[in-house]
């Protein structure tokens, strides 16, 4: 990536501090060659499942563009206002072992909006990994609600069309994950749908569980 770190930093999923954030002009500077960079990265990264919901797999480099991008949105630049933003998305990069996501309900009418939210309430919920190695029973790794974003997101009448969810594999589930069959599934009373991982996904995915 364009952002300049250490050796150790660079294999390391420790939470981002102040040094790893770039000053506004420097950020400036190199802002078009980073977005271009991280939209490569999260190309094997974002997944599909059925028509309206994607996720979008979260790691250290994505997380440090998102906070970059929030500080020149919100002209954040104070060391208060940054150690805020890092508070708020820190716990979205995943620890080994972990998998951390975006889930997207990607909806661009109000007709479209209307007709979905209200059914997709518990959505966040609804999200597993079925991990299906040749010669042993399918595994399945279920989803679950960032703690520090439930509250805000979370809904009972209509659903947010954001939610960050993460997935804890075991040992056994990380370690099958490189050579399985590994699908995505939602299931939702309103929405039902599977996708199979590309092997582009699963080597970018691979790459989270193993550091």
């Amino acid at each position: 990536m364009g952002y300049p770190r250490s050796e150790v930093e660079a294999v390391s999923l420790r939470a981002l501090t102040l040094d790893d954030i770039m000053e506004p002009r420097a950020y400036e500077r190199q802002r078009d060659v980073i977005r271009n960079q991280v939209i490569s990265l999260k190309a094997a990264r974002r997944v599909a499942v059925g028509p309206v919901i994607s996720l979008v797999f979260e790691n250290r480099d994505t997380i440090r563009f998102q906070i970059h991008e929030m500080a020149r949105a919100e002209r954040a630049f104070s060391d208060e206002a940054v150690e805020e933003l890092l508070g708020t998305y820190n716990p979205l990069i995943p620890q080994p072992g972990q998998l951390s996501a975006t889930l997207l309900i990607e909806l661009t009418t109000k007709s479209e909006m209307e007709h979905w939210l209200p059914r997709l309430v518990g959505i966040e919920t609804a999200v597993r990994f079925e991990i299906s190695p040749a010669r042993a029973p399918m595994m399945s790794v279920p989803c679950r609600v960032e703690d520090a974003h439930a509250a805000s997101l979370t809904r009972t009448e209509v659903t947010s069309a954001v939610h960050f969810i993460l997935f804890d594999f075991a040992a056994e589930q990380a370690d099958s994950f490189p050579e399985a069959s590994v699908a995505l599934v939602v299931d939702h009373p309103f929405y039902q749908e599977r996708v199979e991982l590309s092997e582009a996904t699963k080597a970018s995915l691979t790459s989270d569980l193993s550091r």
